[in-house]
């Protein structure tokens, strides 16, 4: 089956686009991109696609896990050693939910979930 396009970007709704990018540069790498105060790109270096911020006054963080099943959607990064990343994760103001054999799940600093994977 032929593509129809590639991924562009992978947009996150919160209230400050600028402080999310930071934080996902520190557990990433990558430069930002500031467009203006409500939208923030971070290019991840040799990746093509980035992460974009985008500003939503009256965010509402989702809910992991929830009842209904709905997780709305969440990252996986990989990282070549769950232990080791795992306090630099919190350093960075991840908040930890839970722990599995191959992979752990966070919370970002405004409740988007994330995992890193072994």
């Amino acid at each position: 089956m032929a593509r129809i396009g590639t991924l562009h970007s992978y947009v996150l709704d919160c209230p400050d686009p600028r402080a999310l990018a930071e934080f996902y540069r520190g557990l990433l790498g990558g430069e930002i991109q500031e467009d203006d105060e409500e939208w923030v790109d971070l290019v991840i270096d040799g990746q093509g696609a980035k992460l974009a911020f985008q500003q939503s006054p009256g965010y509402a963080a989702p809910t992991w896990p929830s009842d209904d099943g709905d997780q709305q959607a969440h990252l996986d990064i990989r990282v070549p050693d769950l232990a080791a990343a795992h306090d630099d994760v919190l350093a960075l103001g991840a908040r930890h939910l839970e722990t599995h054999d191959s992979f752990r799940v966070y919370l970002d600093p405004v409740g988007h979930p994330f995992c890193t994977v072994a």
